[in-house]
């Protein structure tokens, strides 16, 4: 597998590996993010930050299940200017990417604007998606919200952004919302944030399983591959070409990234697995994605990136 590339490039950012961390997993602190660009992920994105820190959502608030995981987390954070030191101070070939997640559009432009007059040059990452901040409503299902959050935006931030995304169900969402991001110069979208408001029960206690929300959350891991699958391929075919797309979203497998990619996606975002194993999982993503790509004669990513096949006879 020794010719075998899986590096990708999105925006200004080089990744040897396609493989990193979604936002809000293992990357709370500087000893996470150092534990896995020590690892065999492509990169690191940061917590999703806001401008200042959060404790978050009372505990428990995160719980496994066989199939994957339920979360409200509600945006625990050490704050902008921690995360913004982080990169400043971390010296990696690998890129780290800055996730922002206000909790108004005042505060997120306010964030980019502090982004913007900063020494940073990397992917920020802008989440229009976390369904766990308690009282506030996904900014990603208001089609005006999503306008006016991205008139206003482009109006002063010039370095590449892209968009953490809820889970579209409907061709109409993806119609809806793919008119509106093909009108600004995004970098990239990632598809998708967990599927929000879920509700897991244990039977035994008959009771749900996480505190906030009455045990309502976000439900993430091998649940939700089919909607991610769906909403990569549906935006890629509906996204300007120059727009990439971050697959996130029920990988726990080699196989899983492989179909992702075929769907559409640049790279692959890891969060479940990664909080069921740890960073060493990112190693074995690696070896199982070569695996399926020498068994298949695929030298590179762009051999079979976006080339999902319809149904044939």
């Amino acid at each position: 597998m020794t010719d075998i590339s899986i590096a990708a490039t999105i925006g200004n950012e080089k990744y040897e590996y396609p493989f990193i961390n979604a936002a809000g997993v293992y990357d709370e602190t500087a000893a996470q993010m150092n534990e896995i660009l020590d690892s065999q992920a492509g990169g690191v994105t940061t917590k999703s930050a806001t401008l200042v820190s959060r404790p978050g959502n009372p505990l428990p608030r995160y719980f496994n299940t066989e199939l994957g995981s339920i979360n409200s987390m509600g945006l625990p954070n050490q704050g902008l200017d921690y995360y913004l030191n982080y990169i400043e101070e971390t010296n990696t070939d690998k890129p780290i990417d800055l996730s922002i997640s206000g909790t108004s559009m005042a505060d997120n432009l306010k964030a980019l604007k502090k982004v913007q007059s900063s020494n940073f040059n990397g992917l920020t990452e802008l989440n229009l998606s976390c369904p766990n901040v308690i009282g506030k409503p996904q900014v990603g299902y208001d089609y005006d919200a999503i306008e006016d959050t991205l008139a206003a935006v482009f109006e002063f931030f010039t370095k590449p952004l892209g968009l953490k995304l809820p889970p579209y169900f409907d061709l109409q969402q993806y119609d809806a919302v793919a008119s509106i991001l093909n009108k600004y110069p995004l970098t990239y979208i990632n598809a998708i944030n967990s599927v929000g408001n879920g509700l897991v029960v244990d039977a035994e206690t008959e009771s749900v399983v996480i505190k906030p929300k009455g045990g309502f959350g976000g439900i993430g891991g091998t649940y939700i591959k089919p909607v991610a699958l769906a909403n990569v391929r549906a935006f890629r075919q509906r996204l300007n070409p120059e727009i990439k797309i971050i697959g996130t979203g029920g990988v726990s497998t080699g196989k899983d990234a492989f179909e992702l990619i075929l769907c559409g996606a640049d790279i692959v975002e890891v969060g479940t697995i990664l909080a069921k194993e740890g960073p060493a999982v990112f190693e074995r993503l690696d070896t199982e994605l070569k695996a399926i790509m020498e068994a298949k004669g695929y030298q590179k990513l762009s051999d079979f990136r976006g080339k999902l096949k319809e149904y044939q006879e």
